[in-house]
């Protein structure tokens, strides 16, 4: 009957456990314990973030940086004077504009993230442990899309900066 089927979808609506966002949300939060489990307290994962987007992009401004660890530029400038203050990054003002601050990465920055390499690699195979290795690759491949396709409805966008093809 259509109208048990309707009753169906809402009392399985209702089951908090069935909800993507709150399952994405308890992920979110067993991730992060397991960070802290296995890359100490040096960083957060937010300022991990941010230092690794640093590395692979030198030079950067801290707008940008931000867009590529799609978190917003407030929570950026924070972040990165928090890690400045670490010593694990340096903010200069772009001459051309002075409202904007390029960053680089200190050497002990990178020696930072050399060393939370190991801890990085246990990190991602503890996550993905209860799954078998097709099903590691099928869900890697699923929530990307997930967040890929969704990335227009975040308030803090992915923002990758452009690439420029030399002649």
């Amino acid at each position: 009957m259509p109208t048990e089927n309707v009753l169906d979808d809402r009392s399985s609506m209702l089951v908090l456990y069935q909800h993507p966002g709150h399952l994405l949300r308890r992920a979110q939060q067993i991730s992060v314990s397991m960070f802290h489990d296995e890359m100490g307290g040096a960083l957060t994962p937010v300022q991990y973030a941010i230092l690794s987007g640093l590395a692979e992009h030198p030079g950067i401004d801290q707008v940008s940086l931000a867009g590529i660890a799609a978190i917003d530029t407030s929570t950026g400038a924070t972040v990165c004077a928090r890690l400045e203050e670490k010593g694990l990054l340096e903010r200069k003002v772009i001459p051309h504009n002075r409202r904007q601050r390029a960053l680089t990465i200190t050497p002990a920055g990178r020696q930072l993230l050399d060393d939370l390499v190991p801890g990085a690699r246990r990190l991602r195979q503890r996550l993905l442990a209860p799954l078998g290795t097709q099903e590691q690759e099928l869900f890697m491949g699923l929530l990307a899309k997930l967040v890929n396709e969704n990335n227009g409805q975040s308030r803090a966008p992915l923002a990758l900066p452009e690439v420029r093809e030399s002649a």
